[in-house]
């Protein structure tokens, strides 16, 4: 298996996960991953032969460059998904980031609808997931497609270097070092907006305190720091597994 063969298969791979814990629907979203050293990335395809997101196939990857144009023709009718334009654009401006994700989970998409901010409700239960409310995430505040160079540009600007941006009545893009990284950062993002749902449903939630934040924030070792695209190492390599396997991605 060559490299870009590979690749294409750890972008399959993360599809199959995010569709098969229903986070996102039918053919609706994409997963990238970016080409080292070249201004080109690997991304699911949009075809007449598509069964979505669920069912993604490295089969069904293809490369693309940084002006959203097929490195290459193929003869299924693959064909470049409208939004190719956050992912280019992300790429440009961040030279570190190796993965973007777009999809459409439902429960924090209803967050950004009711523009409720998601709190930092827990710590130790899941300390990554509290991190990226303690972090904050941005919102974009339109609800169209980005399907321009200009809009993804726009994006941009409001992600600035967040790790999650939240798109109003739209849906989520993560960003990360590796494709699995990016993956459990959407995966953490579900469980962080659906505990902020359930607890509104009870009411009076409160955020944790300003002290156990800060302690929550500085934990270390959790995360990994991968070079060059690589998958992740430690802990989110243990996560990444269980997830495949619970998934039988």
């Amino acid at each position: 298996m060559t490299d870009l063969e590979s690749l294409a298969e750890r972008v399959a791979r993360a599809c199959r996960v995010l569709g098969r814990l229903e986070l996102t629907h039918a053919a609706f979203g994409h997963v990238s991953a970016r080409v080292p050293g070249a201004d080109r990335m690997l991304i699911r395809a949009r075809g007449p032969g598509e069964l979505g997101v669920r069912y993604t196939s490295a089969a069904q990857i293809i490369e693309v460059d940084f002006d959203g144009k097929l490195a290459r023709p193929n003869a299924e009718g693959l064909a470049v998904p409208q939004e190719v334009f956050i992912h280019s654009e992300i790429y440009r401006a961040r030279p570190e980031i190796y993965s973007v994700i777009h999809i459409h989970p439902p429960t924090p998409m209803l967050f950004t609808i009711c523009c409720k901010p998601l709190l930092p409700l827990y710590g130790a239960f899941d300390p990554p997931s509290a991190k990226l409310a303690i972090e904050g995430m941005p919102t974009y505040p339109r609800g169209v497609l980005i399907n321009t160079k200009e809009r993804g540009e726009d994006l941009v600007r409001v992600m600035g270097q967040s790790r999650v941006c939240l798109m109003r009545g739209h849906g989520v893009t993560t960003v990360a070092r590796s494709i699995e990284q990016a993956t459990l950062y959407m995966i953490q993002l579900n469980q962080l907006a659906d505990v902020n749902y359930r607890a509104a449903l009870l009411g009076d939630a409160e955020p944790l305190s300003a002290e156990d934040q800060a302690e929550i924030a500085a934990i270390r070792g959790l995360e990994s720091t991968p070079e060059n695209g690589e998958p992740p190492t430690g802990v989110e390599a243990t996560n990444w597994r269980f997830f495949c396997e619970a998934t039988g991605a």
